[in-house]
């Protein structure tokens, strides 16, 4: 591992330790997926990752973090909450939304993932959101290249959300680079013209964010100092995967199959070991 411009750059082997804590995170978020349900609360949700992360030697990224600490496993957001939610006694009704961010951390490296999940039956251009959100994630990542620039993969979340329609972006919350530590540099912006910021090389993980609602980009952060809802109370999604580039292609260390199949749908080369 080495520093080249304050990026991180991880050898081959790093990244393979990446990938453990990224599985871990996909798995989880996988048993989350499978669990949500109305009747149920975001505190239950925040106990079964933890244990399940603890149960497979890994320690939860987000517990303790920053200040004030963060003081959950996960991030639980539901409805006009896009990003920080606290998970506790709320309970999930039938036509909510809940966007579940999760890290972990094993041996010393992080895996950063998210996913947003409906709540029984959901409004038709809720489910719309949902599509265009985790769609615009995977126009991020494939437009990735090694010699490319991070700003590519913000122009393609951006250009591909601009064309399903009148929805907002959130500028003021970024993807970011993860290895060592959670957050690192580079910011990964959701939204800019291609050609700008870090060259994209071998060994750079990024963990990549696109946040969107049904109204505006604004938002606003509430009295614990965490929960960031949409200012004009839209609801929002969130979807995140951590992924890196290798010579042979794109790896998403935070899917379960490493991105393959969906790599595959959009005719990227699978880059995983």
């Amino acid at each position: 591992m080495f520093s080249n411009r304050g990026l991180e750059i991880k050898n081959p082997a790093q990244i393979d330790k990446m990938r453990v804590a990224g599985l871990l995170v996909g798995e989880t978020l996988e048993l989350l997926r499978g669990s949500a349900r109305p009747g149920m609360t975001t505190g239950e949700l925040d106990e079964i990752a933890e244990t399940n992360i603890r149960a497979h030697g890994g320690i939860p990224s987000f517990k303790g973090y920053s200040q004030p600490p963060f003081p959950a496993t996960i991030c639980a957001s539901v409805n006009d909450e896009v990003v920080h939610g606290i998970p506790g006694a709320r309970t999930l009704q039938d036509g909510d939304i809940i966007s579940i961010d999760c890290g972990a951390i094993v041996d010393g490296w992080h895996g950063d993932a998210a996913i947003t999940v409906a709540i029984g039956e959901v409004a038709a251009e809720v489910t719309e959101l949902l599509r265009v959100t985790e769609e615009a994630l995977w126009q991020g990542m494939v437009a990735a290249r090694l010699g490319g620039r991070v700003s590519d993969i913000s122009h393609a979340v951006e250009r591909h959300v601009r064309s399903q329609g009148a929805y907002g972006i959130l500028e003021d919350y970024t993807g970011h680079g993860i290895g060592s530590e959670m957050h690192m540099a580079p910011n990964v912006p959701n939204v800019g013209k291609p050609g700008k910021g870090a060259t994209l090389v071998e060994g750079l993980a990024l963990a990549v964010e696109p946040m969107v609602t049904l109204g505006t980009k604004e938002t606003d952060l509430l009295d614990d100092e965490w929960t960031v809802t949409t200012a004009d109370g839209s609801m929002a999604a969130h979807f995140e995967h951590t992924f890196t580039l290798t010579p042979a292609g794109a790896w998403v260390l935070t899917a379960v199959d490493g991105g393959a199949a969906r790599l595959s749908q959009l005719g990227v080369p699978f880059g995983g070991r």
